[in-house]
């Protein structure tokens, strides 16, 4: 994987947050996503969410798995921590640091393929946990990576370049998460930029597990009639043994629409995806209205975006577990080493 550096010249006179940083200060490497990608929409949206959230960058530690979705903390905030973890790992490794420091702030950026399919168990017991970290998801239903294969979210009927049209069922994360207990869940889509960065903005200072659910159109492989996430824009050349993929620049599908009402989304092959946002009578924090809704809006065939559901109520994991407020990293050797006889009388309760 190649990185390119971003040039450092700011302009003096960009708006600065309350640490007299700019959103200049927030970005990473270069994208080398296909032109057009919907995760790049969503990259703006983070760095403007923790611009405004006035997050101090080495107080943000970034965490992904593997998949196009997974090269995104690479282009934002540089001065941070990062790691990237294996395929369907991203919430483990996350545990495991916020374990050891609960005074990060954590952003898990995985895809479709890496939560729902490889990463479905590992997705689960983070929401178990209530683990406190935003879990985004840029949903496009299928696997960049590796040539356009569907992915566990993709749409019965959804046609392949090559094969037979998708018959399974998909998997919906945000009533999965419904269901198994998430404390705040969220879905926008990758173009609408005004509704994405606040439900960021409300995930980062959610104390619990929160998730976004993003839809975000793939230009490349996703290029089929019928598919709710569909952005085809590709144009293949065989030359000999030499696979080649041409992708033409594409310009990014921006939607702006009010509370309450549906729109409907144009793709570049021609395919359409109905979007409806939850207006301001609807009840987020009630789980059973929630489930209620979701599924009268998918018989109607809308992806319903917005607040879905918070429950600011249930202990997150630390606090489950009784753990002390000073994070486990910053414990001297004295306190964490057991008093004399402490471990040989532990260790008699297994004899």
């Amino acid at each position: 994987m190649s990185y390119i550096a971003k040039p450092k010249v700011t302009h003096p006179k960009l708006p600065r947050n309350k640490l007299g940083l700019t959103e200049r200060d927030y970005e990473g490497s270069v994208s080398t996503l296909c032109a057009g990608c919907g995760h790049d929409s969503i990259t703006a949206a983070i760095v403007q969410a923790v611009f405004e959230l006035n997050i101090e960058p080495h107080m943000l530690a970034k965490i992904s798995g593997i998949g196009c979705s997974s090269k995104t903390p690479t282009y934002f905030v540089s001065e941070s921590h990062g790691f990237n973890s294996v395929h369907g790992r991203m919430p483990s490794v996350t545990t495991g640091a916020n374990a050891a420091n609960r005074d990060l702030m954590y952003i898990g950026v995985s895809g479709d393929g890496d939560s729902l399919s490889i990463g479905a168990g590992q997705f689960v017991h983070a929401i178990r946990r209530n683990l406190n970290m935003c879990y985004i998801i840029e949903n496009n239903g299928v696997y960049g990576l590796t040539k356009g294969q569907f992915s566990a979210s993709a749409d019965i009927g959804s046609k392949p370049k090559k094969g037979l049209p998708n018959q399974q069922e998909p998997i919906d994360a945000v009533s999965t998460a419904l269901s198994l207990g998430a404390t705040y869940i969220a879905r926008s889509f990758s173009g609408d930029k005004d509704q994405v960065v606040p439900l960021i903005k409300g995930a980062m200072l959610h104390k619990g597990f929160a998730l976004v659910d993003i839809i975000s159109p793939c230009v490349t492989f996703n290029d089929h009639e019928g598919s709710t996430k569909s952005y085809a824009h590709t144009r293949q050349f065989y030359h000999h043994v030499v696979d080649m993929d041409y992708i033409p620049p594409a310009k990014e599908i921006k939607a702006a629409y009010d509370e309450g009402s549906s729109m409907p989304i144009e793709l570049h092959d021609g395919s359409k995806i109905l979007l409806r946002k939850v207006d301001t009578e609807y009840d987020p924090t009630s789980r059973a209205k929630a489930f209620k809704y979701l599924r009268e809006r998918f018989n109607a065939g809308e992806i319903v975006t917005g607040l879905l559901y918070i429950d600011e109520g249930r202990p997150e994991m630390h606090e489950l577990m009784g753990n002390v407020d000073t994070p486990l990293s910053q414990l001297s050797l004295e306190s964490l080493r057991p008093a004399k006889g402490e471990l040989e009388r532990i260790l008699r309760g297994y004899r």
